[in-house]
């Protein structure tokens, strides 16, 4: 089984944590979700937002793939203390579907925007 995975900061290809999705990418493209990024310090979030766009790339992954990125992400189902949520989404641009991990607006109310939307343009100009 595989599925896909907005992928939108550190495990971006080049970025620190891209080893952990590596062993187990089937298949890449870009893409753009509707939400707001955010800098939570080494890593960004994604907060659902209809109004802005974030950046980033759809990974198609095996099931082992998706269970290392919930370990990184903090992320269990069914489970409430959550460091981030897995849910279901669409891409803004293209017929393409699948997760995202994302935070919640209290978690990111006194963050730091990324405004632009784009983790690797906000770590060239920050």
């Amino acid at each position: 089984m595989t599925y896909n995975v907005f992928i939108y900061g550190t495990l971006l290809p080049g970025e620190n944590n891209h080893h952990i999705a590596s062993p187990y990418l089937i298949d890449r493209k870009n893409g753009n979700v509707t939400g707001r990024l955010f800098h939570v310090g080494s890593f960004p979030a994604l907060v659902l937002d209809h109004a802005n766009t974030v950046t980033g790339e759809w990974f198609t992954v095996s099931e082992q793939g998706l269970a290392e990125m919930d370990n990184l992400e903090g992320y269990e189902p069914n489970h409430s203390n959550n460091h981030y949520e897995r849910v279901w989404i669409k891409d803004k641009n293209n017929d393409i579907e699948g997760y995202v991990y994302i935070y919640s607006y209290a978690k990111a109310i006194d963050l730091k925007e990324i405004t632009s939307g784009c983790w690797r343009t906000f770590q060239r100009t920050k």
